[in-house]
C-alpha cells in the first residue's frame, strides 16, 4: 500500500500534468512567434553557420541541448536540423550527432542561404559574389533578351525601368530595379536562367540596396538601365550587351568606393 508521502507526491504530479509544463526561458533566449517555430528555428542556426559561429567539421549541440537554449521543443529542433540538411549545410549520423559540411558543399542559390550570406558580418565578399555572378550572366542574357524578346516581355523590362525612375522612396525603386534584371533574364530566351534568376532575386535584393543607398548620382543610374531597356528595345544586341558592362562598372566602383 503506498504512503501517505507517496499518495500526496502522486496528487501533486497530477495536479502539476493537469495544468501543463512550466516553462522558464533561459535568459536571452530567442523568441520564435508563430506556428512554424521550426523554420525560424532553422533560419537563427543557418544563420549562424553561415557567418562562422560553427565552422565547417564542427559538431553541433545535440537536440536536448538546443531545446534548452531557444526553449523550443525537441520536434522543433528535429525539423529545423532536417531543413539545414535539405541545404545541405549539415550531415547527421546516429551516435554522432549533427555536424557542418564543407563550404562547397553549400546549397548556396537556396534562398534561405543567400538571405543569411547578406546579412553577414562579410558583406564585402557577398557583394564581390553577386557582382561575378553578374559579370558571367547578365551582358549576354541582355544581348540575348535584344533578338529574342517578344512584345510582352518588352513591356515588362520597360514598365520595370520607368518604376525605377518614378519611384518615390528606396523601397520602390530597389524593388523595380530587380524586375527590370529578372525580366531580362526571362526574355533571353534561356530556360536556365530563369529558375537562376529566381533563386538569387534576394541576393539582388540586397546588392542593389546597397548601392542606392551609396550612390549620390541617381540620374546615372537610371541613365545607365535606360540605355539597356532601350537597346533591348531597338534589338541591338551588341549594344545591349555593352550598355550592361557599363552599369556593372558603375556598380564595382560604388562597391570599390565603400571600402576607401
Amino acid at each position: 500500500m503506498p504512503d501517505e508521502k507517496s499518495k500526496k507526491r502522486a496528487e501533486r504530479a497530477k495536479a502539476q500534468a493537469s495544468r501543463g509544463p512550466a516553462v522558464m526561458r533561459r535568459a536571452g533566449a530567442a523568441h520564435f512567434p508563430g506556428a512554424s517555430v521550426h523554420v525560424s528555428l532553422a533560419g537563427e542556426i543557418g544563420l549562424r553557420i553561415v557567418r562562422g559561429d560553427y565552422p565547417p567539421g564542427t559538431i553541433l549541440p545535440n537536440e536536448a541541448k538546443w531545446a534548452e537554449t531557444f526553449d523550443v521543443s525537441r520536434s522543433a529542433v528535429r525539423e529545423a536540423i532536417k531543413m539545414l540538411m535539405a541545404k545541405s549545410l549539415l550531415a547527421s549520423r546516429p551516435k554522432i550527432g549533427s555536424w557542418v559540411e564543407p563550404r562547397e558543399r553549400w546549397n548556396l542559390l537556396d534562398r534561405d542561404v543567400l538571405a543569411w550570406y547578406a546579412t553577414g558580418p562579410d558583406r564585402e565578399a557577398f557583394l564581390r559574389t553577386v557582382q561575378e555572378f553578374r559579370h558571367i550572366i547578365e551582358p549576354e542574357a541582355s544581348a540575348f533578351a535584344a533578338t529574342r524578346r517578344n512584345d510582352e516581355q518588352m513591356a515588362e523590362i520597360s514598365q520595370a525601368c520607368r518604376e525605377m525612375g518614378e519611384a518615390l522612396n528606396l523601397q520602390e525603386r530597389i524593388r523595380a530595379d530587380t524586375r527590370f534584371h529578372l525580366a531580362i533574364l526571362r526574355a533571353s530566351g534561356n530556360d536556365l536562367l530563369v529558375p537562376l534568376g529566381v533563386l538569387i532575386e534576394s541576393a539582388l535584393d540586397h546588392l542593389f540596396v546597397f548601392v542606392t543607398r551609396e550612390t549620390s548620382d541617381q540620374r546615372r543610374a537610371q541613365a545607365l538601365h535606360e540605355a539597356i531597356e532601350k537597346n533591348i528595345r531597338l534589338q541591338r544586341p551588341a549594344a545591349a550587351r555593352n550598355a550592361v558592362h557599363k552599369l556593372l562598372a558603375n556598380t564595382d566602383d560604388v562597391i570599390g568606393r565603400s571600402r576607401r
